[in-house]
């Protein structure tokens, strides 16, 4: 059983910053991939950033290049994400998950609210 949580969502006025903080525990494989995602009222969910356990294996969903950073502690099996200059269409629920290696992500959290007033 592995069991995903988020933290450090809020509310923020656009052109501001927050950090969003995923820590994973239980049977957590031995590689894995961890990413974020984001969901709007009305909208799909959205891929916002991944990074394997090791650090490599980064990537970005084109709306947050430049703006979001994603990070890891693989000592306590938790990344970061780094949001910077936010805008209002950034609101939303956002997500973690756990994909082991070579799978689908499998493993969610029940996700941590931003809201990005303008």
């Amino acid at each position: 059983q592995v069991q995903v949580v988020e933290s450090g969502g809020g509310l923020v006025q656009a052109g501001g910053s927050l950090r969003l903080s995923c820590t994973a525990s239980g049977r957590t494989f031995g590689t894995y991939i961890m990413g974020w995602f984001r969901q709007a009222p009305g909208k799909e969910r959205e891929f916002v950033a991944q990074i394997a356990r090791s650090g490599d294996r980064i990537y970005y969903g084109d709306s947050v290049k430049g703006r979001f950073t994603i990070s890891r502690d693989s000592a306590k099996n938790t990344v970061y994400l780094q949001m910077s200059t936010l805008k209002p269409e950034d609101t939303a629920v956002y997500t973690c998950s756990l994909a082991p290696s070579g799978g689908a992500y499998s493993y969610w959290g029940q996700g941590t609210q931003v809201t990005v007033s303008s």
